[in-house]
């Protein structure tokens, strides 16, 4: 028995944290549907996934945009016939639009940067929950899990490396974006939560991994971890959210950081 047996899962995003994710919940058992923009992508995730015996499938879509998140979303419905969870990976960095400490920052850079996370958390949120609600509850009594990608920058700036003021504001907005949600919907038996990483290996975070101050600085306030976190281990973290093991939890953001939030290096 695996840990996601029988349950639907959609992971927004196809690289990364969102590739592993996939990955680890197709070989526990679970049926897990791609949504991202690049069709590259998400062929190549579900081949894998398939290719190792686990069951995936994938639609392309803009989350920023409602008509392709809520086309998307009624695939994986039509496919598998119940969403038991949904885990909000897709986004992304606005550096190359602006973002910026807030004195140089540009319209577009602070516009697109809110659009690439908040924005598309609320549209696929949205479509997800529509259906959720409306089906049935699982064996536990609940209609479904959601799991947002917060990041350990809202909470724990660090101005010298990382001034991009739009991007922790984009995921301080999911932070309450999540509290707010779990609140709401707890009476409809759907859980919210949000894990909050630090430095993790992904194509985001190439040119951090690449600046010989950024891996210093990682090594410094990530000191249970050898470098950038590794994406399967925020994928650990995802399952148990999504899964029955947490079916009395909901409300909560987890940091997985490797020690920056407590550091004094």
């Amino acid at each position: 028995m695996g840990r996601l047996d029988g349950r639907t899962t959609i992971v927004t995003g196809s690289t990364g944290i969102a590739a592993a994710s996939a990955e680890l919940f197709a070989a526990e058992g679970g049926r897990v549907f791609v949504i991202s923009r690049n069709e590259v992508h998400c062929r190549d995730l579900v081949d894998r996934v398939t290719a190792a015996g686990g069951e995936a499938a994938w639609a392309t879509a803009d989350l920023t945009e409602e008509g392709p998140a809520d086309d998307a979303v009624a695939a994986a419905l039509d496919r598998y016939g119940r969403i038991d969870g949904l885990f909000n990976v897709a986004g992304g960095s606005g550096r190359r639009f602006g973002d910026a400490p807030i004195h140089q920052i540009t319209l577009e850079g602070w516009e697109r940067t809110m659009a690439l996370n908040a924005r598309s958390h609320v549209i696929s949120s949205r479509a997800v929950l529509r259906r959720m609600m409306v089906q049935g509850p699982d064996a536990n009594g609940q209609r479904g899990s959601i799991l947002n990608m917060a990041s350990v920058l809202a909470l724990h700036p660090q101005p010298e490396l990382f001034p991009t003021h739009a991007y922790a504001a984009s995921k301080g907005a999911i932070v309450t974006l999540t509290t707010v949600m779990a609140a709401y919907y707890l009476g409809h038996g759907i859980r919210v939560n949000a894990v909050a990483p630090a430095l993790t290996t992904s194509r985001m975070s190439e040119r951090a991994a690449a600046d010989p101050g950024t891996v210093a600085f990682a090594e410094r306030h990530q000191p249970l971890v050898p470098g950038f976190l590794p994406a399967q281990d925020v994928a650990r973290a995802a399952m148990f959210f999504l899964s029955a093991e947490s079916r009395y939890v909901t409300g909560q953001i987890m940091t997985i950081d490797g020690g920056w939030s407590v550091s004094q290096g």
